[in-house]
């Protein structure tokens, strides 16, 4: 819509300014000329504005935009956010690293003509509590797993993208109870290496604990403290986003709004600090084989092959891993949901639509 309020500004000006108007010598002929050239113009210019709204939004409705957010769950004494729409079997979407329930922006009013669909903020992202522990994988597995049995009150399909799938895969791995099916976009998460010897902990020495760990840690704080208030400048965050999104038009104010507004609160950074330094270094704790061996439902994978971080090589193992899996590629990076929406959600409503009469689930085809 911005362009074309600049394509209306620019024709204004055009039109208005006094030494066109001299040029034009509004007489009657010429008058009649410049109204037949006026509603052309009108016309070309309206149909612009539509063309590109369309192009904006892909004609589809979208989740308004909250300062406050929609719904809240006390969860062991932290506030997390939450939207709900719809009515049907349960549908949860989890978003990835530093988003938050509004990044299922286009996916949420779609999918809830025929669902009731919940979009989650897991603790220490979006609107949710940024709580200053000590995360874990298993934290927002907990969390997870608690929602379903307290809000939900019932198994449901989950999906996830990047952190988020991987999360609804641990959490169908290991209550496998909960989940109906698992959908999976450009998920986080490696594969075991048989070859890794496994490191042996030994104790720390008297200059390792008192001297350099700490001194370590003081290098680490002032290093990400600065990468931090970097990252959640506007600017920064509409780079790495176009930078993910093949197609960037859906990379809007909107968007990066909702990423950056709950980066202002207070202990938003200790939180970044933490998951820097604790989470995503430990992420060999839980591998996707281990995963996989233990998930009985099916799998469907929405991946964008043009995903710059994880390519579609992972896709292809994880069938290999998991045969009961379906796999729709797309010509997306990695946030597919947002930038093809409509793709996703055809392809994730039929997939639905299949496993809820209790089908399996039929061979989907490349978009």
């Amino acid at each position: 819509m911005s362009a074309a309020i600049s394509l209306s500004a620019s024709f204004s000006k055009q039109l208005f300014d006094p030494n066109q108007r001299r040029r034009l010598h509004l007489t009657g002929t010429r008058c009649a000329l410049l109204r037949r050239h006026l509603v052309g113009k009108s016309i070309a210019l309206s149909v612009c504005c539509s063309l590109l709204a369309v192009d904006k939004s892909q004609g589809m409705e979208m989740l308004p935009f909250k300062e406050d957010g929609y719904n809240f769950w006390t969860w062991r004494g932290h506030k997390i956010h939450y939207v709900v729409q719809g009515n049907g079997p349960p549908v949860v979407l989890v978003h990835g690293f530093g988003a938050s329930a509004f990044h299922w922006r286009y996916n949420i009013p779609e999918l809830a003509k025929s669902y009731k669909v919940y979009a989650l903020d897991l603790l220490g992202f979006g609107w949710s509590d940024k709580a200053l522990i000590e995360y874990d994988a298993s934290i927002w597995m907990d969390q997870l797993t608690d929602f379903l049995s307290e809000i939900v009150k019932e198994p449901a399909f989950l999906v996830g993208n990047s952190l988020g799938g991987f999360t609804v895969l641990l959490t169908a791995a290991e209550k496998r109870s909960q989940a109906r099916g698992v959908v999976l976009l450009n998920s986080a998460g490696q594969f075991g290496d048989p070859n890794k010897k496994s490191e042996k902990t030994e104790g720390e020495n008297a200059i390792d604990k008192f001297f350099l760990k700490p001194l370590k840690e003081a290098f680490q704080r002032v290093v990400l403290g600065f990468v931090f208030w970097q990252s959640k400048q506007p600017a920064r965050i509409e780079k790495v986003l176009k930078s993910v999104y093949i197609n960037s038009s859906n990379v809007d104010e909107y968007l990066v709004k909702s990423i950056t507004a709950p980066a202002t609160d207070p202990n938003a950074g200790e939180v970044y600090y933490r998951l820097m330094t604790r989470f995503m270094t430990n992420q060999s704790k839980y591998t996707l084989d281990s995963l996989l061996s233990k998930l009985s439902c099916p799998l469907l994978l929405l991946w964008g092959d043009l995903d710059p971080w994880v390519g579609p090589t992972k896709a292809a193992r994880i069938k290999e891993f998991y045969p009961n899996t379906s796999i729709v590629n797309l010509q997306a990076g990695h946030c597919p949901h947002d930038e093809v929406p409509e793709l996703v959600n055809k392809a994730l409503l039929d997939w639905l639509s299949s496993n809820s009469s209790e089908l399996k689930p039929s061979s989907l085809q490349t978009v």
